[in-house]
């Protein structure tokens, strides 16, 4: 079998960094991306990965002629990982309007503006796989998380929909599935990136130092282990190992904490459903038999 060639975003550490180093072990072929890309990705230049600036927030016309241009690389793109993104921590009435938008800039808008850059080329080779990177935070909105899980929540939607126009307009030619990892031991919450600001309402700084505690807490002890995590998202990804023989799923969560946070969540939702299955299904309208 060929080389697969992947296109991969936010490479600089964590997931994006390993899906690098991993699928070039393999002997696939990498495009790796990133926000200044000749700084924050020179320790990839000696793994035989193609180095491509993508700063995922810029206009949808840029975004286009960059994918062009990874296109050109190796003449094709057969897996696209969405794994550009940060976090956003604050209150909902605290924190300040403009940090929520830039975290849909780039977590949600960055990957919209990507794939659809990436679905002409895969579907004029009527082949392709589109993975995107959300979290156990897209099922559930925790504490001092509106701006980083309202963009987990959007790529579920967009995960969903891309799902259902292929299936129906294009005979599911490309193929789209959406990780949720709990916490895994990346970077993300390491003490040189604070995540919590000064509170802007005084009432709410207490609650903003328990939850600065902890994260720095929560750093170097979270469950997942980022190798394996991208061993099997690869795996699913490409139909081999773990996934060999299996469906690609619509979604799937990754981590003892994210499958519980999800279970946790479908199950109380299917309470709802049959605890107020009367009151839902009495808003129907009635139509009255024919006499």
């Amino acid at each position: 079998m060929e080389p697969r060639v992947w296109l991969i975003t936010g490479c600089s550490s964590g997931f994006g960094e390993q899906f690098v180093r991993q699928n070039i072990a393999r002997g696939d072929k990498v495009i790796a991306t990133g926000r200044n890309a000749a700084t924050k990705l020179a320790h990839l230049k000696d793994t035989g990965a193609a180095i491509l600036d993508l700063d995922v927030t810029i206009s949808e016309a840029e975004i286009f002629s960059k994918i062009n241009e990874a296109h050109q690389i190796y003449g094709r793109i057969d897996v696209l990982v969405n794994n550009a993104g940060y976090i956003e921590s604050g209150a909902v009435e605290d924190i300040f309007i403009d940090r929520i938008q830039r975290s849909l800039d780039t977590n949600f808008f960055g990957s919209l503006k990507v794939t659809r850059a990436v679905l002409s080329i895969m579907r004029e080779q009527k082949s392709g796989v589109v993975g995107f990177i959300g979290s156990m935070g897209g099922w559930t909105g925790y504490p001092a998380s509106i701006a980083y899980s309202s963009s987990k929540f959007a790529l579920e939607c967009l995960a969903d929909c891309l799902q259902a126009e292929f299936a129906a307009l294009f005979e599911n030619c490309v193929r789209f599935i959406i990780f949720e990892p709990g916490y895994f031991r990346t970077e993300v919450f390491a003490p040189t990136k604070p995540l919590v600001l000064p509170a802007n309402i005084p009432g709410y700084e207490p609650f903003n130092q328990v939850l600065a505690k902890g994260l720095n807490e929560l750093y170097g002890n979270e469950a997942g282990d980022l190798v394996k995590g991208v061993a099997r998202m690869i795996d699913v990804l490409t139909g081999t190992g773990m996934a060999a023989g299996k469906e690609l799923p619509p979604r799937l969560p990754l981590g003892t904490d994210g499958l519980e946070s999800i279970r946790a969540k479908c199950q109380a939702t299917l309470k709802i459903c049959e605890d107020w299955e009367d009151l839902i299904t009495s808003t129907d309208v009635v139509i009255e038999a024919k006499q």
